[in-house]
């Protein structure tokens, strides 16, 4: 059995989660960014504790296959863009339908209407979290950056980024107003 989780965005999230598991006396055959797979099932008096006890650490478990499907796209999506190494011709149509095996059009249409933003302008806002990030911590030049994550030329990373945050990269790098959003909240820009 595989349960979903909502909020998981970063390694500390798992082990937040593995210890929320630990104090319910559920041990997990595995735990990934958004998911936990179980061997046996949940009853309903397990599940209702670990669904409030994750709800405490801001995490929310998942029951109807939209928002698991949807939350699983947003992992996938985030896991690949927190790697930096998006091939130029990195295809985010051949990405999804390969992944999840289903049809990208029906995906991101219904990803649309449960996130209310399309799912490429989901990617670039998780690109441009990650673009802040590399500024901030100044760990890569801005065409390091620009080939890490798949744009053709650090102009064009410039202008999505500049039409994203108002600001160009070196203005926001210089501004050291680093206050990055959690990333589960990007979407909220």
């Amino acid at each position: 059995m595989t349960i979903y989780i909502k909020n998981m965005v970063c390694r500390r999230c798992i082990l937040t989660v593995a210890q929320i598991l630990q104090k319910n006396n559920i041990i997990p055959d595995a735990i990934a960014l958004g998911e936990v797979s179980l061997s046996g099932e949940l009853d309903q008096e397990k599940e209702h504790a670990l669904r409030k006890d994750l709800e405490i650490y801001g995490f929310e478990l998942l029951d109807d296959q939209r928002s698991q499907l949807i939350e699983k796209v947003k992992t996938m999506l985030l896991e690949k863009v927190q790697s930096g190494e998006l091939p130029e011709d990195f295809s985010l149509v051949k990405f999804i339908s390969t992944a999840l095996h289903r049809d990208y059009s029906a995906v991101s249409k219904l990803f649309s209407e449960v996130e209310g933003i399309t799912l490429e302008h989901y990617f670039i806002l998780q690109k441009t979290e990650k673009v802040k990030e590399w500024l901030v911590y100044n760990e890569h030049t801005l065409s390091e950056i620009a080939f890490r994550l798949g744009y053709s030329s650090v102009a064009y990373l410039s202008s999505q980024f500049k039409k994203v945050t108002g600001l160009t990269p070196s203005a926001f790098k210089n501004s050291h107003s680093g206050q990055r959003k959690p990333l589960d909240h990007v979407h909220d820009h």
